[in-house]
């Protein structure tokens, strides 16, 4: 169900989960303020409690009400890349911010997205915690139909258009003395280096048992229904399905869904949800992947947002 601008502010006050555009992904939001919208969250997604939620404000100010403090490099981060597609995950204030948003940790993840009507809704609403708008552990919402297709055509959606990022924000944490990325992201771990002075390490969980120290560490995750196989030359053999790149020839027998371009990592970028998902819709059981791409910038991001989709 498409919804006014008005209507989503309205929503939001009243206790209701709606979803919401933002440049990266949409979100499932409620606000921060309203502790039974936010247990609803979790029911709807099907999300592990243990999976804290990053709070979305309209400003730094906003951060500074609900954080315990500020890391060395954080006034710097966030004049660089605020608004965007940054979340920094900072000392929480306990009492102001719910033991259920940030998962009982003593920490939370803010942001302040770039899009004009997120932005303008958060002027209205105050902070908003705003997971990604799918069922749990599969590929992330990147258009309005994508929302739909989780969550049935009565569910209350602000339709933003498509999302020009295509995945997640780029989380960082501070681990003295240094900041370090939790997940990787739309902003490649390079761009971090004009403004710290360094590029942040990995901090990439690789357990299952371990707590998540923010979304997206969970081991299988952005996936969809079919196997997947990465590269593998057997895999090729055995698939039905292929997602490749327009540069290249693949067998004709195969069913192939373009990537996009070797030459265009945000076109990849913008596309990657969307194909994952498109094999759910036209029932792909086992779907082989060419992962022959480079490591480095945004293809990184790439890379790991398919190895996540293709654990057992």
């Amino acid at each position: 169900m498409r919804i006014s601008l008005s209507e989503a502010i309205d929503k939001l006050r009243h206790g209701q989960v709606i979803a919401v555009p933002t440049e990266t992904v949409y979100g499932l939001a409620a606000c921060l303020d309203q502790p039974q919208a936010i247990e609803q969250i979790f029911a709807l997604k099907g999300r592990p409690r243990v999976n804290p939620l990053i709070i979305h404000v309209a400003n730094k100010e906003a951060i500074r009400s609900y954080a315990a403090g500020e890391p060395p490099g954080f006034e710097a981060l966030a004049q660089a890349f605020w608004p965007g597609a940054l979340t920094c995950i900072l000392p929480a204030n306990t009492s102001k911010v719910p033991a259920s948003a940030r998962a009982n940790l003593p920490t939370a993840g803010f942001r302040i997205p770039a899009h004009p009507l997120t932005r303008a809704l958060l002027q209205e609403t105050g902070p908003l915690v705003m997971p990604s708008a799918n069922l749990s552990g599969r590929p992330s919402a990147t258009c309005a139909l994508h929302v739909e297709d989780d969550f049935g055509h009565d569910f209350p959606l602000l339709d933003g258009g498509n999302c020009p990022n295509g995945v997640e924000s780029t989380i960082l944490l501070y681990q003295a003395p240094e900041w370090v990325i939790v997940r990787l992201g739309a902003l490649p771990p390079e761009s971090f280096e004009s403004v710290l002075g360094y590029q942040p390490r990995l901090v990439l969980k690789a357990s299952s048992e371990a707590q998540p120290l923010c979304p997206g560490q969970l081991f299988r995750h952005y996936a969809p229904r079919a196997r997947l196989f990465l590269g593998n030359p057997e895999g090729l053999q055995q698939a039905s399905f292929v997602l490749g790149f327009k540069e290249r020839l693949y067998p004709a027998d195969k069913r192939l869904i373009l990537l996009g371009s070797l030459t265009n990592a945000q076109e990849v970028a913008e596309n990657l949800y969307h194909v994952l998902r498109q094999l759910d819709q036209e029932g792909a059981i086992l779907a082989w992947i060419d992962m022959d791409f480079p490591r480095e910038g945004l293809w990184q991001t790439i890379a790991e947002r398919l190895q996540r989709a293709g654990e057992p």
